[in-house]
């Protein structure tokens, strides 16, 4: 390790000559320093987003286990010895009845022993996307509790605090800002040190294991260098698809990548509502009011509704989605999110309990199917416990990198005589047929990713600032001596 500082001559010593001027630095090589300095920014400015980011991420990785626990009482149910599940749509009444103040809007069933059916009822009142789930004894008809359910996963309020926590801190719509900067810095912040850290195998010579795995030998600053690189580069690609599938429930972010979805027809598919119907009944069914007029033969259909898309060969856990409004249609769903998954939908006219239409996932663009795979897997119910690991897996490691970071910022503080880490100014210093490229990826990124264009358009005006104010220092310095 060398040091920046100068050490004067012996006394009596002649005074080496003078040394030549370096050579001018290569375009790549003052891209290179850029990217340090843009990698030493974001590390010092917006690591504590990624470190909030990762430890609210590890916490969620646990929530479902954590659900299951504290709301055991309401999810499970005893199996009684040669006991039949009773009609679902007693099941159904027998929440209305506890509950009469809501109207059905959606119906969970489960294939495994044990599990209680939820009865999604919508109830003035209650939080946007959010809905009271009454858990019904499917043995015995008898109602165990009622929770409140949010979204589309049923999160229950262990895991919707855990999940807001991760989304927004708690903090409504402003705290969204701060994941999704974390978000959209992910990019930049990974594939910039992977690409320094790859780099620096030609620069310094070193064997291809030591950038694959930490080096045992060296201590202090260098092998926290290899810690930080070699996970870094092994947690990439899990951390970049955390990023993206993150950014879809972003603010900003998040409205442009549904405007590219349209664009592109890259939207989830939904079935077509019959002749005469006026709404909707995808993820939005069953939100809308439900009359009084056929209320009573809905629910005594629900059994010959779920026979039906028996029939249509769907299976295991389903969710029945009540009709928006009179004359319109069942919408049964597949629910298992587990790989490989069972995501197949049918509509179901209520009156006389026959298939109308089929939606299966087999069908869906191949978009559509990375999507909903991406967003299952950031939930961690893609792959259910092992997915789950990974998330916590994937969590540590960023939390350790962020820690190594701030030990090798420490490390080399200006105090203990390094000076400035990375040289200030290489923008300045990109020639123009280089400039002009870069500049326009990086208006194309910030309109895409518009707190990530802010930010980093900050962090170069000040960069380039810091630099001019140095080399003012420095002439007033050699004048005045």
């Amino acid at each position: 390790m060398t040091s920046d500082i100068e050490i004067p001559p012996a006394a009596g010593r002649p005074l080496p000559p003078a040394r030549p001027e370096p050579p001018a630095a290569s375009p790549w090589a003052t891209l290179r320093v850029l990217l340090l300095r843009l990698h030493f920014y974001a590390g010092i400015l917006v690591a504590p987003f990624l470190l909030v980011a990762a430890t609210t991420g590890l916490l969620y990785a646990a929530s479902f286990q954590l659900e299951n626990v504290v709301h055991s009482h309401e999810l499970t149910a005893p199996v009684p010895a040669g006991a039949q599940p009773v009609p679902l749509a007693r099941q159904v009444a027998a929440a209305t009845a506890a509950h009469p103040e809501g109207t059905v809007g959606a119906v969970r069933t489960s294939d495994e022993p044990g599990v209680t059916t939820q009865v999604l009822l919508d109830v003035p009142g209650l939080a946007e996307s959010t809905r009271l789930a009454v858990f019904v004894d499917p043995y015995t008809g008898q109602v165990r509790g009622a929770l409140e359910s949010y979204g589309s996963s049923g999160a229950l309020p262990v895991r919707t605090w855990i999940s807001q926590l991760h989304r927004h801190l708690h903090l409504g719509e402003p705290g969204r800002v701060y994941s999704e900067t974390a978000a959209s810095w992910l990019w930049l912040v990974g594939l910039g040190g992977v690409v320094l850290w790859l780099t620096r195998r030609r620069r310094t010579g070193r064997r291809l294991r030591g950038i694959v795995a930490p080096e045992r030998g060296p201590r202090g600053l260098r092998k926290t260098l290899s810690w930080h690189g070699s996970v870094g580069l092994w947690a990439l690609v899990g951390l970049l698809a955390l990023s993206a599938t993150g950014l879809t429930w972003s603010k900003y972010a998040g409205d442009n990548v549904n405007v590219l979805q349209t664009s592109f027809g890259w939207t989830t598919p939904s079935l077509p509502a019959p002749s005469g119907e006026h709404g909707e009944h995808g993820e939005q069914g069953g939100h809308g009011g439900h009359g009084d007029a056929g209320g009573a033969a809905r629910v005594a259909d629900a059994d010959q509704v779920v026979r039906a898309a028996a029939g249509s060969g769907l299976s295991g856990p389903l969710e029945i989605v009540w009709p928006s409004e009179p004359g319109s249609s069942y919408v049964v769903k597949e629910n298992d999110r587990l790989w490989p998954q069972r995501n197949d939908q049918v509509a179901v006219d209520p009156a006389t309990a026959r298939v109308t239409a089929e939606l299966r996932f087999d069908d869906y663009p191949v978009a559509a199917k990375l999507t909903r795979w991406g967003i299952d897997g950031h939930m961690g119910v893609l792959f259910g416990p092992a997915n789950q690991i990974l998330l916590a897996v994937l969590a540590l490691a960023l939390i350790a990198m962020i820690v190594w970071g701030y030990r090798m910022w420490w490390l080399r503080r200006p105090t203990r005589g390094f000076g400035v880490p990375y040289e200030r100014g290489a923008l300045r210093r990109l020639p123009l047929a280089l400039t002009l490229p870069l500049a326009a990826v990086v208006v194309a990124v910030g309109v895409f990713l518009p707190l990530l264009g802010l930010s980093l358009l900050a962090f170069l005006v000040v960069d380039v600032v810091l630099a001019r104010v140095a080399a003012s220092r420095a002439a007033a310095s050699r004048a005045s001596g």
